[in-house]
């Protein structure tokens, strides 16, 4: 059974960092590209950042761009979302998932699967 299980999230100041993790088990994990997406209250679901299966590639949205970094260790079947210089607009739900192609994922449509999602809140 695939599972992807997030932790790290949190409620941090503007300013603030954090760092998340999402442990992945029941996939050969460095197979697939790996994804870092966020879901605020009424809003949809945007693609945060992106990592290649093979850690060579990332992507980001420019919203991040500069204070977010995607980072994965395959050994460990694990991705990394570390946060800095957070904002309250960053707040919502952060939740990853793997992709079926090789390269970063550029939209949330066709992940493989995805995990339940880590809160995070900034206040101002």
């Amino acid at each position: 059974q695939v599972q992807l299980t997030e932790s790290g999230g949190g409620s941090v100041q503007a300013g603030d960092s954090l760092r998340l993790s999402c442990a992945a088990s029941g996939l050969t994990f460095n197979r697939y590209s790996m994804g870092w997406f966020r879901q605020a209250p009424g809003k949809e679901r945007e693609l945060v950042a992106g990592i290649s299966w093979n850690n060579d590639e990332t992507s980001y949205s420019n919203s991040v761009k500069g204070r977010f970094t995607i980072s994965r260790d395959n050994a460990k079947s694990t991705v990394y979302l570390q946060m800095n210089s957070l904002k309250p607009e960053d707040a919502a739900a952060y939740l990853c998932a793997a992709g079926i192609v090789k390269r970063p994922p550029t939209s949330p449509n066709g992940m493989l699967c995805w995990g339940k999602g880590a809160p995070v809140t900034v206040s101002s």
